[in-house]
C-alpha cells in the first residue's frame, strides 16, 4: 500500500554501533517505507551529542537529549548544565530518555530517582516534552511525574509496558503512549489489549531500534523502516486502515514534538477505513458532554472545523469519484440533518453513482423541521445511525444537553421508531460513558426496532 501520509518513528537510537556502517542506507530504506521523520534519542551525554549531530546530518532526523536511568550518575550539576546547553541546539525537541529502570538496576535507585526528577524540572524550565523510560517501576514513575508536575509539559511513555490502569493514569496527565514492535509478538496479548484501550489520538509509534525488531525479524537488527509493521498491527487492532494510522500518529507526533508534516487543511470529504465521510456543518442541536469538538475539531487526523457551510456543488467536488468506497456517510462535526435539502441533493447524486449512503444523526431532525422527514429520505439513504446515548430522558438531557429540553428524548425515540419503518437499516448507538447503563440502552434500542451498537468512550470516528 502506498501511503499518502508519512509515518514517524518517535524513538530510535541511530547513534548506536549497529548503524555505524550503513546509516545512509537505513535512512533511505525508512524513506522507501513511508517513514519520513525519525526522532533519535540520547541516553547519556555522549549519545545526546551524537544525536544532535545526526539531526544536523539528515533532514529526516530530529533529536532528543537526556540521561537514561542506567547512566543516572551523569545527572549531576555539570551533567545537567551540559544537557541544558544541548537543548538550545537546532532540531532538539524533547528531554529524554529519562525515567526509572528497576529491572536491570545498572544505577542505584536513589540516583535514578534524582536524575529523573532533575530532568523533569529541566523539561519544565525549557518547556519541552519528556520521553520517559519505565521498566518495572510503574508506580514510582506515576508518583514522580505527579509530584514534579510533569503534566505542565507532557510527553510520552515510550515502549509502554504497563497495564490499562497505568495507561489511563498517564493519559490523565496529558501523556502519550508509545508502542514498539512488541505489539507484534504472539504472546503479548495483554499489550494489545492496552493498545485497544488507548485512544488513537494519544498513541505514538516507535522502533526503539536497533532493539525490539518486529516478529518476522526477531533476533535481527531493528531499524526505522520497520515501524511500518507496528503501524500495520495497530491498524489491525483498531480496525483502521494503515493510512488512517499513519495520518493520526503523524498528527500526534507533530502535536507533541513539532516534527513531521501534519495535515492542516479543513476537510469537507474525508476518509476513514474505506468509508468516505461528508462534513457539511459544525452546528448541532446537542452540546454533548462527551463530545470532543469542545476541545478539538480533529477526527482521526482530519481537521473538521469549517469556516463556512459548503453548498451541494462544493460537497460533490470534494467527493470526487465515490465508487471506490464501501459507503458514503453524512457525518462531520455537527448534525447533518440540519441541512436536509443539501443531503437530499447530494444523496441523489450518490445513488446515481451506485453508492451506499449512511447518515449519522442525533435523531432530532423531526423536531428541527417540524415534520416527519423520514419519507423524504426513502430511496436516498440506506442506513441511519442514530445517537440514542441514554435509556431515559433525565440521563439523555444530562449527557446530551439538547436545545429541545425535555422533548428531545421522546423525539429521538419517535425518530428511531419511524426510521425502522422507512429506512432499510437503522442502528441506535450509545457512547460508553462511565456509569451509563449500556444494557438498558440496548434493550430500548431493540424495543424501538433498531439494532444496537456501543461506541467506545473517548474514541471518535
Amino acid at each position: 500500500m502506498s501511503l499518502q501520509s508519512s509515518l514517524i518513528d518517535t524513538h530510535a537510537h541511530l547513534d548506536n554501533r549497529p548503524f555505524a556502517e550503513d546509516l545512509d542506507q537505513v535512512i533511505a530504506r525508512a524513506r522507501d517505507n513511508g517513514v519520513r521523520t525519525i526522532l533519535t534519542v540520547g541516553c547519556d551525554l555522549a549519545s545526546s551529542r551524537q544525536s544532535i549531530a545526526l539531526a544536523q546530518r539528515f533532514a529526516e532526523v530530529h533529536a532528543a537529549v537526556g540521561i537514561h536511568p542506567h547512566d543516572a550518575l551523569q545527572a549531576d550539576d555539570e551533567g545537567l548544565k551540559q544537557l541544558r546547553a544541548m537543548l538550545d541546539a537546532p532540531k532538539v525537541v524533547a528531554v529524554g530518555e529519562t525515567g526509572l529502570d528497576f529491572y536491570r538496576d545498572r544505577a542505584p535507585r536513589d540516583a535514578q530517582r534524582l536524575a529523573f526528577r532533575r530532568q523533569i524540572r529541566l523539561a519544565r524550565e525549557v518547556a519541552r516534552p519528556l520521553i520517559v523510560h519505565d521498566r518495572d517501576a510503574h508506580d514510582e514513575i506515576l508518583s514522580i511525574l505527579r509530584e514534579e508536575r510533569a503534566s505542565e509539559v507532557g510527553g510520552v511513555i515510550h515502549c509502554f509496558s504497563g497495564d490499562i490502569a497505568m495507561a489511563r493514569s498517564c493519559l490523565e496527565m496529558g501523556f502519550y503512549i508509545s508502542f514498539p514492535a512488541t505489539l507484534t509478538y504472539p504472546r503479548n496479548e495483554e499489550l494489545r489489549q492496552v493498545a485497544r484501550a488507548v485512544p488513537m489520538e494519544r498513541l505514538l509509534l516507535e522502533t526503539d531500534c536497533p532493539y525490539l525488531a518486529p516478529q518476522p525479524l526477531r533476533g535481527k537488527r531493528n531499524e526505522p523502516a520497520y515501524v511500518r509493521m507496528t503501524a500495520e498491527k495497530v491498524a489491525e487492532i483498531k480496525g483502521l486502515s494503515l493510512e488512517d494510522v499513519a495520518r493520526i500518529t503523524t498528527l500526534n507526533a507533530h502535536t507533541l514534538f513539532g516534527i513531521g508534516r501534519a495535515e492542516q487543511s479543513v476537510r469537507i470529504a474525508y476518509a476513514i477505513r474505506n468509508s468516505l465521510y461528508l462534513n457539511i456543518t459544525n452546528r448541532c442541536t446537542n452540546a454533548c458532554s462527551f463530545c470532543a469538538k469542545f476541545s478539538d475539531f480533529t477526527v482521526k487526523g482530519h481537521r473538521l472545523k469549517l469556516d463556512h457551510e459548503p453548498d451541494a456543488a462544493e460537497v460533490i467536488a470534494a467527493i470526487g469519484d465515490p465508487r471506490s468506497y464501501d459507503e458514503v456517510v453524512f457525518c462531520g462535526y455537527g448534525e447533518p440533518l440540519l441541512r436536509l435539502a443539501l443531503i437530499k441533493e447530494v444523496a441523489a447524486w450518490l445513488k446515481q453513482h451506485g453508492c451506499k449512503v449512511r447518515i449519522n444523526t442525533d435523531g432530532q431532525a423531526n423536531l428541527v423541521h417540524g415534520r416527519n422527514i423520514l419519507p423524504e429520505l426513502v430511496g436516498l439513504v440506506d442506513c441511519l445511525s442514530v445517537s440514542l446515548n441514554a435509556p431515559d430522558a433525565a440521563t439523555y438531557q444530562r449527557l446530551c444537553r439538547s436545545q429541545f429540553g425535555e422533548k428531545a428524548f421522546t423525539g429521538v425515540q419517535d425518530f428511531i421508531r419511524e426510521a425502522a419503518r422507512a429506512i432499510p437499516e437503522v442502528v441506535a448507538s450509545a457512547v460508553t460513558v462511565p456509569g451509563l447503563d449500556i444494557e438498558a440502552c440496548r434493550r430500548l434500542a431493540e424495543g424501538l426496532g433498531a439494532t444496537f451498537r456501543a461506541r467506545e468512550y473517548n474514541e471518535v470516528g
